[in-house]
């Protein structure tokens, strides 16, 4: 059986710098940080020692291969909810903190939008007259730069990588039909250049240009080698998944984290090992897919047969249901919760099947095509028209007053209440939990701080590490008595021994 799944979502968000910063998205990211984080946050600082993106879940290093580089000399911090807010590669980045079920990382992944948005509030005080700093919440500028939404899945260590090859590309390729936050134009290596702009249901799926790789910034692969589980590395695995979207509508982030959740599930524990759905062209497929809204595009298998993007998601739906009343689905993290994402699942596949814009209450490309094909209408335009290019931007607008997102009135599943708590209250159920209330409770005795470890400095002795190799242990039910018998960090540390 599956260990238990936990879950995270890291977000660069796309970022427009004002004139008196030099129009540097670099100096921008750093400034939106700064503005958002107390004097305490900025003072504790990042533990890269036991960073390793280096490493390859393959087991060998591809010549010319090029890992992403870490950037420590750039804002880096840790915030009480236990995620991590940063500058990477010009962006500001948001990674949830560590998560124990679905609802919970669509939760915190919901509260990093909430965090961007009052880092933007906030730094208008540092620039002059009307200035302000844009962000985001999508993967492409149009120009042929893309950043990510990268999901994070902890697996088996005892499960080989090659079955993830094996049967989970299938997945990533195929269900970006309900995960795809849509776009106009096509970049990247397959770029159209008749001059004749289409709607894509992906705006990541141009940027793909291997099956399985190392980077993540150039030559990106469908699924992602890297092996740096922060966590004990002997046990786990930590799936980095870069193939996604970055998801403003809730319906699709639940079920691009959940879909995926079962799949993983059914590989380690052999459910699918009957199942022939490799695709013989993954990288050709995941971009045709994503040209055709339509969904009628068929993708080879390299059993010869040929099989819609829908129908291969039907396939992982149907096991998914019989293995669910057979064995139980708890790589979801609460089994009463399997039933309802089964039931969302199916229909959300039904309704692509007989009309998708039944689902523009639910899906980003769906509600974005809708827009796009009214606006197109009524101005008697095409999809080249600059006034759609700027609706295509203004939906991923994180200011609320300027999102046409949130104006949609989209499905809620997360209370905006449950939002605003989770900006500063970590979850319960994970070690983010000892992370976030360390941070609050003993903030100038923390020196550095990762996701596995924390570095205390107490003045009258060394430093000390307290490390976090298990990211179900520190959680409320393991700490929270412990915390409250240690009025300080000495007292913690003496109380646990280090």
């Amino acid at each position: 059986m599956t260990l238990p799944m936990v879950y995270g979502i890291e977000t660069e968000y796309g970022i427009t710098a004002p004139l008196s910063l030099g129009k540097d998205p670099t100096s921008a990211a750093s400034l939106l940080i700064s503005a958002y984080l107390d004097d305490n946050a900025r003072n504790i600082t990042w533990d890269f020692t036991d960073e390793s993106p280096g490493n390859d879940a393959r087991g060998f290093v591809v010549d010319g291969a090029l890992p992403p580089m870490v950037e420590t000399q750039l804002l880096n911090a840790v915030l009480d909810n236990g995620g991590r807010y940063y500058v990477d590669h010009a962006h500001p980045e948001y990674s949830s903190p560590e998560c124990s079920d679905i609802k919970q990382a669509l939760l915190y992944d919901l509260a990093g939008e909430l965090i961007l948005q009052i880092s933007m509030e906030k730094s208008k005080s540092f620039l002059p007259g009307n200035e302000e700093i844009i962000v985001y919440k999508n993967n492409s500028d149009g120009k042929g730069n893309s950043y990510g939404c990268h999901e994070n899945y902890l697996v088996s260590r005892d499960t080989p990588f090659s079955k993830f090859v094996e049967y989970f590309i299938s997945h990533l390729v195929t269900r970006q039909i309900f995960t795809g936050s849509g776009k106009i134009g096509t970049e990247g290596i397959n770029k159209i250049t008749d001059n004749k702009a289409i709607f894509q249901i992906s705006q990541r799926a141009d940027f793909f240009e291997e099956v399985v790789g190392l980077e993540t910034t150039i030559r990106r692969p469908i699924l992602n080698t890297r092996d740096e589980p922060h966590a004990d590395k002997n046990k786990y695995r930590r799936l980095h998944v870069i193939a996604g979207d970055a998801n403003l509508a809730e319906t699709a982030t639940l079920l691009k984290l959940a879909t995926s959740a079962i799949v993983l599930q059914l590989i380690e524990d052999g459910a699918l090992d009957d199942l022939q759905l490799e695709i013989d062209s993954p990288v050709q497929a995941i971009q045709a897919i994503s040209r055709d809204t339509s969904l009628k595009y068929k993708l080879k298998l390299k059993n010869g047969k040929s099989l819609t993007a829908l129908e291969v998601q039907w396939l992982y739906l149907e096991i998914a249901t019989k293995y669910n009343i057979q064995n139980g689905l708890v790589s979801l993290g609460d089994d009463d919760f399997a039933g309802e994402i089964l039931q969302r699942w199916e229909y959300v596949l039904s309704a692509l099947e007989s009309d998708p814009f039944l689902l523009a209450k639910q899906l980003d490309w769906v509600a974005k095509l809708q827009i796009m094909n009214a606006f197109c209408e009524r101005h008697n335009c095409d999809y080249d028209d600059p006034n759609v290019a700027a609706i295509d931007l203004q939906y991923h607008d994180m200011r609320p007053h300027k999102s046409i997102f949130r104006r949609l009135n989209m499905e809620k599943i997360i209370s905006d209440d449950q939002i605003r708590s989770a900006i500063i209250t970590p979850p319960e159920t994970t070690r983010a939990y000892f992370r976030g209330e360390c941070l609050k409770k003993y903030p100038k005795n923390i020196k550095h701080i990762n996701w596995d470890s924390i570095l205390f400095d107490i003045d009258d002795g060394p430093l000390r590490k307290v490390a976090m190799t298990e990211p179900l242990r520190g959680s409320k039910m393991h700490v929270y008595d412990l915390l409250q018998k240690s009025p300080s960090a000495k007292d913690l540390l003496n109380n646990l021994g280090n």
